[in-house]
């Protein structure tokens, strides 16, 4: 029931924003205005005072590499030979070095006042040889080389390319061993300016005045060479000049052209020495049209027009509506909004508002909760794995801590029983150093699969791909694990290796897969014994693959598209077929603890993996069981050996015709 005083919500709100929002709001928009129109011209001032500023850098910087660039290649033996070809070569590479637009490279001769060597064709328009001395102090450093740097006022309004560019003119002396002077090194060269005066745009063109008046660098090269006291805005002129002459950098607004069109002129000084004895202060201007500087200006002002038009319009109208159809929603949303922490999994925020955006909030709510809760699952997610990966990582770093003190401990044992003179005999030093060389050799081996797995995972490890033959290198490593193996008391069973299987593989490589193989069926097998098999895979059906290998000793025929898969099997420890798929994983073991029986990083398999699939093949391990044996098969691919061979016979004909005849039985390995 409606109290004495009191009014409707409609009512009261329509009428207190109509009284209230129309007064403010013409007069924010003439306040914005006025504000809009202060902040572009601001923003313009600050832009153009830092683009003058970077202007200047620019060109101290370029002026600066190129004297540094003159004062070393004045020094070189290069430009004082007398090989015209040389000092041309020097030149041209001089060029390319230097900073900047080089326009032409000279080298005078002192005496004949003749260019001797140059990069450009054109004649220069005027040398600049000053009166060096003809004798250089032998004790004067690279600092006190002298130079002359000249500006190329010439102004050619045809050249319209040269637009806002500085064309200057560098010289050094070069002077010859016995530190007489010999040639004059100009250099003609052009300072380019990154610039732009289009609307939007507050780089502005580049103006430079030295501080005579002159113009060095105008946007209009008819300019160049012109003194400000010819301008019709000479007063404005020589008011930046003499702020610039104090040190200060500003923005003035001049009449530039004479057209009576209002420029933005941003300038700063610039100390500029044009000799080792004399110096000038240039100034830098970046310019740009007024108009140009406040262009979205006009935006501005069309989009106050149209925006307090419809506010007014959509006042009368949004007020008539807000009371019924904002705040019967509101409300829900609010309710909805305040039990969100106790509501049902399945329940939704209300909808079907008549206001859009409303139920686009609604929609977003939704979104919003639901988000939330995903995020919070894959929060507890990462967490549980971000816990796995520490686990992993402290066992790793647990496990390399001990492999790596383990053989440290040994070495330093073993050289101070040696050193403190603890052994009886000569035999008896020369088995603790002995031990010690063992310990050194596996400590090595450590950080070698360390580097090479880091290498692997950032793609950085070469290979050397060349046809080796399978049985050789197999051969190569039984002879190296065979004494460790008849150590064990183990029975070794080997396949014939006398027919070779030529094969696509870095040897050094495939050796160290096959290696560490062999040897990790030797180390998990105490009893029984390990056996070493081969055989070829075809594309055809199992009955003509079988025949193929039972009735054919020569390998050099093998159909396209054969592998050769070696099988080593042992009778050892065995896995359990549920941690079998961690194998092959980096830093990962079956046991992990620092206490176990066997020694190892758990980097040999997963370096194994890696090597034999960027040589094209594949290696796989499988086992029935615990106390079962241990099988690991590598699968490579075969290659045509008769190809091979016709490759070998053109390639050593075309590069020896004499010794072709020989090719057919070379067995040298062919690079990918």
């Amino acid at each position: 029931m409606a109290m004495l005083g009191q009014s409707s919500f409609r009512r009261i709100l329509l009428s207190r924003v109509l009284l209230l929002s129309i007064p403010i709001l013409l007069l924010g928009v003439a306040v914005t205005f006025r504000k809009a129109r202060t902040s572009l011209l601001y923003t313009a001032r600050t832009n153009l005072i830092e683009s003058a500023i970077k202007k200047s850098q620019t060109i101290e910087t370029s002026i600066q590499g190129v004297r540094s660039g003159l004062a070393i290649a004045s020094e070189t033996t290069a430009l004082q030979s007398d090989d015209p070809a040389r000092r041309l070569a020097f030149l041209n590479q001089l060029v390319e070095n230097l900073p900047g637009q080089i326009n032409c490279l000279r080298l005078i001769d002192i005496q004949s006042s003749q260019v001797i060597t140059s990069t450009c064709d054109t004649p220069p328009t005027r040398i600049l040889q000053p009166a060096w001395p003809t004798q250089r102090n032998a004790r004067s450093v690279d600092s006190l080389q002298p130079y002359r740097l000249v500006v190329d006022a010439s102004g050619d309004p045809n050249q319209i390319d040269n637009q806002s560019q500085l064309n200057l003119l560098l010289s050094v002396p070069i002077y010859d061993t016995n530190n007489r002077l010999r040639y004059t090194l100009n250099a003609d060269f052009v300072v380019k300016q990154l610039e732009n005066a289009a609307p939007w745009s507050l780089l502005g063109y580049t103006t430079v005045v030295d501080q005579n008046g002159i113009f060095l660098a105008h946007p209009s090269p008819e300019y160049v060479g012109r003194s400000i006291a010819n301008e019709a805005d000479q007063g404005r002129f020589r008011d930046v000049l003499e702020n610039a002459l104090r040190g200060a950098s500003d923005v003035r607004h001049v009449n530039f052209r004479g057209d009576g069109q209002e420029w933005l002129v941003g300038f700063t000084p610039i100390p500029m020495s044009l000799s080792p004895t004399n110096s000038q202060t240039w100034v830098v201007m970046a310019v740009t049209p007024l108009d140009h500087a406040l262009k979205g200006l006009e935006s501005i002002t069309q989009i106050l027009l149209i925006s307090t038009a419809g506010l007014l319009a959509a006042h009368l109208l949004a007020m008539l509506y807000i009371a019924r159809d904002l705040s019967l929603p509101i409300e829900q949303l609010g309710k909805y909004a305040h039990r969100i922490h106790k509501r049902s999994p399945l329940e939704r925020a209300p909808k079907n508002f008549r206001i859009r955006e409303l139920n686009h909030l609604s929609e977003a709510l939704d979104n919003m909760v639901s988000r939330l809760e995903e995020r919070a699952k894959e929060l507890e997610s990462a967490w549980q794995e971000a816990e796995a990966a520490n686990q992993l990582e402290s066992e790793f770093l647990a496990n390399t801590s001990h492999e790596l003190r383990t053989p440290l401990n040994a070495i330093i044992g073993c050289i101070r029983l040696v050193r403190d003179g603890c052994c009886d005999t000569r035999e008896e030093e020369l088995e603790f150093l002995q031990q010690a060389d063992k310990a050194a050799v596996h400590l090595l081996k450590i950080i070698n699969d360390l580097l090479d797995i880091r290498r692997i995972e950032e793609e950085g490890l070469p290979l050397c791909m060349e046809v080796v033959d399978l049985c050789q290198i197999l051969q190569e490593v039984l002879d190296l694990q065979a004494v460790h193996i008849q150590q064990k008391g183990l029975e070794l069973n080997l396949p014939d290796l006398s027919n070779p299987i030529l094969i696509q593989a870095d040897p050094a490589r495939l050796k160290q897969v096959l290696l560490n193989v062999v040897y990790n069926a030797a180390k998990f097998t105490d009893t029984g014994g390990i056996t070493i098999g081969t055989r070829i895979e075809t594309a055809v059906d199992a009955g003509e693959a079988s025949s193929l290998l039972n009735g054919r000793r020569d390998t050099a025929e093998y159909p396209p598209g054969s592998w050769v898969v070696v099988a080593v099997q042992d009778t050892g420890i065995g896995i359990d077929p549920d941690q079998q798929h961690k194998l092959f994983r980096p830093f990962v073991m079956v046991d992990g603890t620092t206490t176990r029986k066997f020694e190892g990083t758990g980097l040999g398999l997963a370096i194994s993996r890696n090597l034999i699939e960027m040589m094209g093949g594949s290696i796989t391990l499988s086992s029935e069981g615990l106390d079962q044996g241990t099988t690991v098969e590598i699968t490579l691919p075969i290659v045509d050996r008769s190809q091979v061979l016709t490759e070998l016979s053109v390639n050593n004909s075309a590069n020896n015709p004499v010794e072709s005849s020989s090719v057919a039985g070379d067995r040298s390995p062919i690079n990918s």
